[in-house]
């Protein structure tokens, strides 16, 4: 795959691992300087997610992907996530989907609780 730096530098390698942070561990890689006219071959090199521009992935590995992802979900039935219905259902949390109970408007939750009104 190759990587686009937020300086211009480009590194093509294979790779080895991507965590949340997209931090990018690659093997067998070619460095290419931003002005394109100098090149280094390094074993492996760890690169910094929020240095990124952009990834370029084989088409081969794309269709690799979401082959699995549909495997996995046939083998899962109907995933609808957290929660129960969702969508335009109730959702659980006393049928207002926001905090708190929804009486008097405004952002909810439980200022005050204690002190009973008297209007």
């Amino acid at each position: 795959m190759l990587v686009e730096l937020k300086n211009g530098e480009t590194y093509n390698g294979h790779l080895v691992n991507c965590d949340n942070w997209m931090n990018i561990n690659l093997r067998e890689v070619i460095c290419t300087s931003r002005d394109g006219d100098r090149f280094w071959k390094m074993p492996e090199c760890y690169i910094r997610g929020s240095t990124i521009k952009y990834l370029r992935i084989p088409d081969e590995v794309i269709d690799m992907v979401k082959e699995d992802t549909m495997q996995k979900n046939r083998g899962q039935g109907s995933f609808r996530g957290r929660g129960g219905r969702g969508r335009g259902g109730q959702t659980g949390r006393g049928g207002f989907g926001g905090r708190g109970g929804g009486q008097r408007g405004g952002r909810g939750g439980s200022r005050g609780a204690g002190k009973q009104r008297t209007d």
